[in-house]
């Protein structure tokens, strides 16, 4: 059984081994994330060439190239390869992602929604990535770019409440009255939290 989790990856070593497409989009995210990424493989789809912070290593995997890894990304299109980088990971007890292997998986990537700070996760354990796809499409369009304004506002309202309010009873009315608030609405209250912060 799967556990979620929001991982913090600033110190996390990664390296993703393959360098096809679905090595391309485990990159894709990281890099999203703005997570550096060390890529092996004998070759690399041209999208690689695209993405930041990433360092491509074209060689063919080496058990040197993971000694360090805190995470690793099994993503060749050889099933044996996968399976060994899958086997010493374990053995090492290194967070691995094999993408042809959910039994030598010990973490998955869910399809995932980003607004800024906000942050919506899906996932079927690998059961159906296509009803985790429709999920986040559905997220996607709930959701809107607008979202990552609306959340950071609500991190600024809410610590000016902290900030002016001792009673814990009153900041817990106030700031789930937030929430109910749209945008033009949050914006007002956050301009008189301001002022009377002065």
């Amino acid at each position: 059984m799967l556990y979620p989790i929001n991982l913090e990856l600033n110190h996390v070593e990664i390296v993703v081994i393959g360098g096809g497409e679905v090595a391309y989009r485990k990159c894709k995210n990281f890099s999203e994330f703005n997570k550096s990424v060390k890529v092996v493989a004998p070759s690399f789809i041209e999208s690689f060439y695209e993405l930041e912070n990433v360092e491509l290593i074209c060689d063919c995997y080496k058990e040197e190239y993971i000694q360090h890894a805190q995470m690793v990304v099994a993503a060749t299109d050889n099933q044996v390869i996968n399976q060994v980088i899958g086997e010493y990971c374990h053995l090492h007890q290194k967070l691995v992602n094999v993408v042809d292997s959910v039994s030598l998986s010990n973490y998955t990537v869910p399809s995932y929604v980003k607004r800024g700070d906000l942050l919506l996760s899906v996932s079927t354990g690998g059961k159906s990535p296509s009803l985790s796809k429709k999920i986040r499409m559905e997220l996607e369009e709930k959701y809107d770019d607008s979202y990552e304004e609306y959340v950071h506002l609500l991190g600024v309202v809410r610590q000016q409440i902290i900030e002016q309010y001792e009673d814990v009873k009153v900041r817990r009315r106030l700031i789930r009255e937030l929430i109910k608030l749209d945008l033009d609405a949050l914006k007002e209250e956050g301009r008189k939290y301001m002022s009377e912060g002065e």
